[in-house]
């Protein structure tokens, strides 16, 4: 599978989808979130949070880079905007390889850093409620988490 794009119509439509995912991620996973302003990265990553038993209330990172939240299992969510045009490592191996799942938004900031294998996700505003919402496994796990969620 190399892609997978679906499509919602609403922010719970979008928020159940991220938690029908959280139920097939695992430790140390790494999700990658792209999108224009308000295309709904943090809306994603609420329904992933609450999937995964968190919650607290879950908001943008924007000026602590990383947030992390207690569930089931960790999230940490990183908003890494602010390191575009910069080198500075901030310790993400340490998440990546964690028992927890990290979702970094803007993440094309931070190529060099992201692991081979982790899951693309781009969300794209077609109106003011609809979501294109397109997956891209990188990774034999991620490929089949996708497909269960074709399903």
């Amino acid at each position: 599978m190399n892609e997978l794009e679906i499509i919602t119509h609403t922010t719970e439509e979008t928020m159940r989808l991220a938690e029908e995912l959280a139920q097939l991620v695992r430790p140390g996973d790494v999700i990658t979130l792209e999108g224009d302003l308000g295309a709904g990265k943090t809306t994603f990553t609420k329904g992933l949070g609450s999937g995964l038993g968190v919650t607290r209330t879950i908001n943008s990172p924007t000026y602590t880079i990383v947030k992390e939240y207690r569930g089931e299992l960790p999230l940490y969510h990183m908003d890494v905007y602010r390191l575009e045009d910069s080198d500075e490592d901030i310790g993400f191996d340490e998440y990546f390889h964690s028992d927890g799942i990290s979702v970094v938004e803007w993440a094309s900031f931070i190529e060099a850093f992201l692991p081979e294998k982790r899951l693309d996700i781009v969300i794209r505003a077609v109106d003011e409620h609809t979501r294109k919402i397109t997956f891209y496994p990188r990774g034999d796990s991620f490929e089949k988490i996708c497909e269960e969620l074709a399903r």
